[in-house]
């Protein structure tokens, strides 16, 4: 299929990240290859087809932009271009390797070290999260937002066991609704989507993990920082984020101010 020139961002990789999941979808319903990187983390096939197919049909349609990707090596010319795709073809290896629905397929853009557009499509739920900047974010073209939440008291919140249960923590949490799906793109969508009401995690994050899901939480009236409360800035030297809070504007207000009171 050419690809039209018309398009907008947004649309262009709708489009292409739909068809990419099509890919992961078709690998994930047979016998397929695992290998593991330097650091130990897996990465199957339908990590590298997904990443070749993103590469080809974003670049050719957008050649002056930049590609920042988990599964491609960095050559820095991101420096000096104006957009940037930021990207992880499988977010959330592990749950793909397990056969678990709770992978995604990420692609974001980055302009000025802020993400303008963002795409996170679970395959295998059909779920397909999408937002550019000033357009509101959109689920399967259904506008969504953050739901409103006035204490901590029974909220849905994903996040891990060992994040909850972490010693810095000086005080207990209140009894919640705890889930934890491996993409943390996934989780931030979910609350961007007022499914649940906020995404909490203490672990180190790369660009490619959360640009295109902050986004989409944005324009679904949400914030998202870190745990310290500074805001994300994308396609800097180290492309690290060091952990995150996502939630809807009050909830992250209490969220924010419990985690200072707990240090």
């Amino acid at each position: 299929m050419p690809e039209l020139k018309s398009e907008s961002d947004v649309a262009l990789v709708t489009r292409v990240v739909l068809e990419a999941g099509a890919i992961a979808r078709e690998i994930a319903a047979r016998d397929f290859n695992t290998k593991h990187k330097s650091d130990g983390s897996p990465v199957t096939e339908a990590d590298l087809a997904v990443n070749a197919y993103l590469t080809e049909h974003l670049r050719k349609a957008r050649p002056d932009y930049a590609w920042l990707s988990e599964e491609n090596e960095d050559d820095n010319s991101r420096f000096s271009a104006k957009r940037i795709f930021v990207v992880d073809p499988i977010d959330g290896t592990l749950a793909f390797v397990k056969r678990r629905p709770h992978f995604t397929v990420c692609v974001g853009i980055v302009e000025d070290g802020q993400p303008v557009t963002g795409v996170v499509y679970n395959p295998m739920t059909e779920e397909c999260f999408s937002a550019a900047k000033g357009e509101g974010a959109f689920l399967n073209g259904e506008r969504i937002s953050v739901r409103p939440c006035e204490g901590l008291d029974g909220i849905r919140l994903l996040a891990s066991k060992t994040t909850l249960n972490n010693p810095r923590w000086q005080q207990p949490w209140p009894e919640m609704h705890v889930e934890n799906p491996n993409s943390i793109a996934y989780r931030i969508a979910l609350v961007a989507a007022g499914k649940f009401d906020a995404a909490l995690t203490m672990q180190a994050l790369h660009d490619w993990d959360v640009a295109a899901a902050d986004i989409i939480l944005r324009e679904a009236g949400g914030i998202m920082t870190s745990l310290e409360g500074a805001s994300p800035v994308y396609n800097a030297p180290a492309v690290i984020q060091p952990n995150v809070l996502a939630a809807g504007p009050h909830l992250h207000a209490i969220l924010r101010n419990r985690i200072d009171q707990n240090q």
